[in-house]
């Protein structure tokens, strides 16, 4: 019989791949836009209703996706989701009208949605509770992959080939890497014969009314998981605001270069994804030294620091810089302030999972992913409004202060109840 080892590399592996390529075609119509455009006659309103469709439709069905991952199988649901982006992708990439691409752009989002919430269910299953942080910080790092070299192929294809066949290509390829993946993940040890790392939940009580399975209503009414919604939609939103407007304040009110300005851009993504990983792996340092516990949380002391290191960078990034900053010192606060922001957004997710009980960890990570999703929506519209209205200056130190405030008020909840959900009862 194959061992834990085994099970566990080959499914993270093509897990790891499947989301890289959910990632990749996710992105195909922003990486082939200027392609698409010399084929196809589309107005800068035209290119926002398709991308925002997406966007809609990826965070309603992100939520929906978490749900369904407790209910139905999680392997089912990420391999049925690659299927259906792929299908999307070959026929859009057969379309030439606005209405066309938007209604398959919407689908599109929509299918998204069914990947990442299975990853962190079978994760869980199959990884200790001290591995756990530090591997869902990796199979995030295939977005960065995708991120990055996605628009390095795209292009080439589109110049070498079509925009049409770029997108056919990566959807055919994301056709045939789902039923690869289900073949190569399983749900669960107990599926292949091994015990579970978890303690199994007793059978027969699917809708939590008896025994020790929790309810939705019961993880509803745990105040942790609100401590959590309000921390990682702050946290959110403060990086959307960075990412999305950090650019035009270097421009516009610091007078720096545009070039200066995409190079902002680049260091805090690298910094991210150092960070993201760091934030993994050393707080499953504090879980195997302490382990997971009913009131506090291992991670939290990393999750503060990284939270306060947000604020810091915020506030050095909107005093220091002037016209005359050296381009070093820049870049390093993009860097420092994308390792402290994309930290806690792991960690967020990661807490959330395990802090849930087992028969809704789903459920409760859908949650708190759609209050981060209201925490980008806030970066938008109402933040580019209060720019508007005062300055870019003004608008920074809204977003700072809020990060300083919500890191204080989770600091003094720090050792509240955590575990989420029913508490087991415990063993005469």
């Amino acid at each position: 019989m194959a061992s834990y080892g085994y099970y566990r590399v080959s499914i993270f592996t093509a897990m790891f791949v499947g989301y890289t390529l959910y990632y990749f075609n996710r992105k195909t119509f922003s990486f082939v836009m200027p392609s698409v455009m010399e084929e196809v006659t589309l107005e800068k309103d035209d290119l926002g209703l398709i991308t925002s469709s997406q966007s809609l439709a990826y965070a309603i069905s992100k939520f929906i996706s978490g749900v369904l991952s407790d209910q139905i199988s999680a392997r089912m649901l990420f391999c049925s989701g690659l299927l259906l982006v792929g299908l999307i992708n070959v026929f859009f990439s057969w379309s030439s009208t606005v209405t066309a691409f938007t209604v398959l752009w919407f689908f599109n989002g929509l299918a998204q949605g069914f990947g990442w919430p299975p990853c962190g269910k079978i994760l869980r299953k199959w990884f200790e509770p001290s591995q756990f942080g530090t591997w869902w910080a990796v199979l995030s790092t295939s977005m960065n992959l995708a991120g990055s070299l996605g628009p390095l192929i795209a292009t080439t294809m589109a110049l070498s080939y079509s925009w049409r066949v770029t997108l056919s290509l990566s959807g055919s390829i994301a056709i045939g890497l789902a039923f690869v993946c289900l073949i190569f993940i399983v749900n669960e040890p107990m599926d292949v014969g091994l015990p579970n790392i978890e303690p199994s939940l007793k059978k027969g009580n699917k809708k939590g009314s008896t025994g020790d399975e929790s309810t939705v209503k019961e993880l509803l009414l745990t105040p942790y998981l609100w401590v959590l919604n309000i921390g990682y939609l702050v946290v959110f939103g403060v990086k959307t605001c960075c990412t999305d407007w950090g650019q035009l304040f270097l421009i516009q009110e610091k007078g720096q270069s545009a070039l200066l300005g995409s190079s902002f851009m680049s260091a805090l993504e690298v910094g991210g994804l150092l960070g993201s990983v760091a934030a993994g792996y050393f707080s499953d340092k504090a879980v195997a030294r302490s382990g997971l516990r009913s009131h506090g949380n291992p991670r939290h002391g990393l999750l503060l620091s990284m939270m306060a290191g947000m604020a810091i960078s915020m506030y050095l990034f909107r005093v220091t810089v002037t016209a005359e900053s050296t381009k070093l010192w820049i870049l390093s606060l993009g860097a420092i302030f994308g390792f402290c922001s994309y930290g806690p957004i792991a960690l967020f997710g990661v807490i959330a999972n395990e802090s849930a009980p087992s028969n809704l960890s789903g459920t409760s990570h859908a949650i708190v992913a759609l209050m981060a999703n209201v925490g980008g929506f806030l970066a938008g519209f109402p933040f580019s409004s209060i720019a508007k209205f005062y300055s870019w200056d003004t608008a920074f130190w809204v977003a700072e202060l809020t990060c300083a405030v919500t890191t204080v008020a989770f600091f003094l909840l720090r050792n509240i109840r955590t575990k989420m959900g029913r508490l087991p009862k415990k063993l005469d």
